[in-house]
Protein backbone atom coordinates (compact mmCIF):
# COMPACT_ATOMS: atom_id res chain seq x y z
CA UNK A 1 0.00 0.00 0.00
CA UNK A 2 1.07 3.39 -1.23
CA UNK A 3 0.43 6.68 0.38
CA UNK A 4 -1.12 8.03 -3.03
CA UNK A 5 -3.30 5.03 -2.69
CA UNK A 6 -5.32 6.12 0.55
CA UNK A 7 -6.06 9.57 -0.78
CA UNK A 8 -8.48 10.71 -3.27
CA UNK A 9 -10.15 13.83 -3.36
CA UNK A 10 -12.84 12.71 -0.63
CA UNK A 11 -9.92 12.37 1.57
CA UNK A 12 -8.43 15.70 1.43
CA UNK A 13 -10.19 18.80 3.59
CA UNK A 14 -8.65 22.25 2.75
CA UNK A 15 -9.38 25.75 4.48
CA UNK A 16 -9.98 23.69 7.93
CA UNK A 17 -10.92 25.13 11.34
CA UNK A 18 -9.57 23.85 14.38
CA UNK A 19 -8.33 26.02 17.71
CA UNK A 20 -6.53 23.46 19.57
CA UNK A 21 -5.15 20.10 19.18
CA UNK A 22 -8.06 18.21 21.02
CA UNK A 23 -10.18 20.11 18.71
CA UNK A 24 -8.26 19.13 15.67
CA UNK A 25 -8.76 15.63 16.73
CA UNK A 26 -12.44 16.24 16.90
CA UNK A 27 -12.45 17.91 13.27
CA UNK A 28 -10.16 14.87 11.55
CA UNK A 29 -12.49 11.81 13.22
CA UNK A 30 -15.89 12.91 12.22
CA UNK A 31 -13.86 13.54 8.68
CA UNK A 32 -13.11 10.05 8.66
CA UNK A 33 -16.44 9.17 10.13
CA UNK A 34 -18.20 10.81 7.50
CA UNK A 35 -16.37 9.29 5.01
CA UNK A 36 -16.54 5.99 6.56
CA UNK A 37 -19.91 5.81 8.35
CA UNK A 38 -19.24 2.36 9.67
CA UNK A 39 -16.22 4.08 12.04
CA UNK A 40 -17.50 5.41 14.94
CA UNK A 41 -15.74 9.21 15.31
CA UNK A 42 -15.45 8.91 18.99
CA UNK A 43 -13.68 5.88 18.80
CA UNK A 44 -11.05 7.38 16.17
CA UNK A 45 -11.04 10.31 18.68
CA UNK A 46 -10.27 8.61 21.35
CA UNK A 47 -7.83 6.36 19.42
CA UNK A 48 -5.86 9.54 18.55
CA UNK A 49 -5.85 11.22 21.46
CA UNK A 50 -4.17 7.89 23.36
CA UNK A 51 -1.63 7.45 20.56
CA UNK A 52 -0.05 11.43 20.82
CA UNK A 53 -0.02 10.62 25.05
CA UNK A 54 2.31 8.23 24.22
CA UNK A 55 4.18 11.39 22.10
CA UNK A 56 3.63 14.01 19.92
CA UNK A 57 2.90 13.33 16.43
CA UNK A 58 4.45 16.28 15.00
CA UNK A 59 7.20 16.32 12.60
CA UNK A 60 7.95 19.69 12.42
CA UNK A 61 7.82 22.50 9.38
CA UNK A 62 4.49 23.27 10.78
CA UNK A 63 3.37 19.20 9.87
CA UNK A 64 1.38 16.54 12.05
CA UNK A 65 0.94 12.55 11.29
CA UNK A 66 -1.52 11.66 13.93
CA UNK A 67 -2.12 8.24 13.39
CA UNK A 68 -3.66 5.03 15.52
CA UNK A 69 -4.95 1.30 15.82
CA UNK A 70 -8.49 0.91 15.24
CA UNK A 71 -9.97 -2.83 15.49
CA UNK A 72 -13.38 -1.73 13.27
CA UNK A 73 -10.68 -1.03 10.21
CA UNK A 74 -9.88 -3.99 7.53
CA UNK A 75 -7.87 -1.50 5.44
CA UNK A 76 -5.36 1.50 6.10
CA UNK A 77 -7.14 4.76 5.40
CA UNK A 78 -5.82 8.48 5.25
CA UNK A 79 -6.86 12.09 5.22
CA UNK A 80 -5.25 15.20 4.70
CA UNK A 81 -6.33 18.56 6.54
CA UNK A 82 -4.73 22.06 5.38
CA UNK A 83 -5.66 24.10 7.92
CA UNK A 84 -6.92 27.83 7.68
CA UNK A 85 -4.40 29.01 10.52
CA UNK A 86 -1.83 27.19 11.91
CA UNK A 87 -2.69 25.50 15.70
CA UNK A 88 -0.19 25.43 18.81
CA UNK A 89 0.40 21.29 18.53
CA UNK A 90 3.08 20.60 21.11
CA UNK A 91 4.46 22.80 23.47
CA UNK A 92 7.95 22.09 22.80
CA UNK A 93 7.36 23.63 19.26
CA UNK A 94 8.11 27.14 17.85
CA UNK A 95 5.91 26.67 14.95
CA UNK A 96 2.35 25.69 14.79
CA UNK A 97 0.66 22.95 12.70
CA UNK A 98 -1.16 23.84 9.17
CA UNK A 99 -1.05 20.45 7.30
CA UNK A 100 -2.27 17.54 9.06
CA UNK A 101 -2.31 13.62 7.67
CA UNK A 102 -3.93 11.57 9.71
CA UNK A 103 -3.67 7.96 9.33
CA UNK A 104 -5.68 4.90 10.88
CA UNK A 105 -4.60 1.97 10.24
CA UNK A 106 -6.30 -2.08 11.10
CA UNK A 107 -4.52 -3.17 14.88
CA UNK A 108 -2.65 -6.22 13.43
CA UNK A 109 -0.83 -3.85 10.24
CA UNK A 110 1.98 -3.18 11.76
CA UNK A 111 4.25 -3.65 8.94
CA UNK A 112 2.10 -1.12 6.73
CA UNK A 113 1.53 1.41 9.88
CA UNK A 114 5.75 1.47 9.72
CA UNK A 115 5.88 2.13 5.51
CA UNK A 116 2.98 4.20 5.44
CA UNK A 117 4.30 6.47 8.16
CA UNK A 118 7.60 6.47 6.86
CA UNK A 119 6.38 7.65 3.61
CA UNK A 120 3.93 10.32 4.34
CA UNK A 121 6.88 11.48 6.87
CA UNK A 122 9.29 11.10 3.47
CA UNK A 123 6.92 13.59 1.36
CA UNK A 124 6.39 16.06 4.06
CA UNK A 125 10.07 16.72 4.55
CA UNK A 126 10.15 17.96 1.45
CA UNK A 127 10.31 22.26 1.15
CA UNK A 128 8.34 22.21 -1.80
CA UNK A 129 5.82 19.65 -1.16
CA UNK A 130 4.60 21.57 2.14
CA UNK A 131 4.76 24.88 -0.10
CA UNK A 132 2.50 23.40 -3.11
CA UNK A 133 0.05 22.02 -0.47
CA UNK A 134 -0.32 25.73 1.50
CA UNK A 135 -0.63 27.15 -2.07
CA UNK A 136 -2.99 24.34 -3.37
CA UNK A 137 -6.68 25.54 -3.70
CA UNK A 138 -8.64 22.60 -4.82
CA UNK A 139 -8.06 18.44 -3.27
CA UNK A 140 -6.84 18.07 -6.75
CA UNK A 141 -4.35 19.95 -7.25
CA UNK A 142 -2.77 18.01 -3.67
CA UNK A 143 -4.13 14.52 -5.14
CA UNK A 144 -1.92 15.57 -8.41
CA UNK A 145 0.81 16.75 -6.47
CA UNK A 146 1.17 13.37 -4.48
CA UNK A 147 0.48 11.45 -7.35
CA UNK A 148 3.28 13.03 -9.26
CA UNK A 149 5.85 12.52 -6.43
CA UNK A 150 5.03 8.84 -5.97
CA UNK A 151 5.09 8.19 -9.72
Amino acid sequence: MKLKNLLTVDHVFNGIHADSKKNLFEVLSEKVAMIHPQINSLSIFEALIARERLGSTSIGHGVAIPHCRLESLNEPLGVLLILKKSIKFDTSEEEGVDIVFGLLVPTDATETHLKLLAEAAHFFEEASHRAALREAVHPQEIISLIDHHHG
